[in-house]
């Protein structure tokens, strides 16, 4: 029986235009740290380390290492305080980007009535991002970051959607048996291949992400309403509704 529901977050959780976002947070990057390398040489060497955690499938190392040394690499120097400062841009800078983004109301309805019936709720995330920065774009979409049992961020996670990997880490940490979740998302490629861990899968289609004209097996589909009905007829967890 279900009881898990995994939520991508960019274009499940939170609609948002991501070529937008992704335009916008380069450019702010660019201005917080001006001073240390020309901004189109620096984020591209982001784009370059991002690159490697994302391909890096050392069990022992966290995204954030990988990433962290591939960028100290890249640029030659230690980076410390330029991770200090990546953390003053999320505090502050980031929060700007905020309009790259919507709200879509059926989401946070959607987690109230998952909670309530005793659900646990993960928020499986491509961990390319530390904690803050996940926990702020969580706030735009109106969600309470508290809700969730696990949030995966690059702190904590060893590997990067679409690797199946990345979905048995969660099972571990949760320690959930994938036949026991439904994995929620908007990209075919990163969020359906739970689907060969043995989860079930629903694919948003409002804001979907299909690199390849083939779609993979998926138990359901369809916009936020189909999603929100389907959740409204899931039994309850016996003695764990909420």
């Amino acid at each position: 029986m279900i009881d898990t529901i995994l939520f991508d977050l960019d274009g499940t959780l939170l609609p948002m235009d991501i070529e937008k976002f992704m335009k916008a947070y380069f450019e702010a990057v660019g201005k917080k740290f001006y001073d240390v390398m020309e901004p189109k040489a620096f984020v591209k060497n982001i784009m370059l380390a991002t690159n490697y955690m994302i391909e890096n499938t050392e069990p022992h190392k966290t995204n954030q290492q990988a990433f962290e040394e591939e960028f100290s690499r890249l640029l030659g120097f230690d980076i410390t305080h330029l991770m200090e400062r990546f953390g003053e841009f999320y505090s502050n800078e980031f929060k700007g980007l905020k309009a790259a983004a919507c709200e879509q109301p059926l989401c946070k309805d959607i987690i109230t009535v998952l909670t309530k019936k005793g659900y646990d709720v993960v928020l499986a995330t491509n961990p390319l991002f530390p904690q803050i920065a996940i926990e702020e774009r969580v706030r735009w979409a109106n969600i309470d970051v508290d809700v969730f049992k696990l949030i995966t961020a690059f702190e904590i996670m060893h590997y990067c959607k679409p690797r199946i990997e990345y979905y048995k880490e969660i099972m571990e940490m949760i320690n959930k048996e994938p036949e026991c979740c439904m994995m929620v998302g908007n990209d075919v490629e990163e969020d359906m291949i739970a689907h060969r861990l043995g989860m079930k899968t629903f694919l948003l289609e409002d804001y979907i992400i299909s690199r390849n004209a083939d779609i993979p097996p998926v138990d359901y589909r369809g916009s936020y309403r189909d999603l929100y009905d389907l959740v409204e007829r899931l039994p309850e967890i016996a003695g764990n509704g909420r």
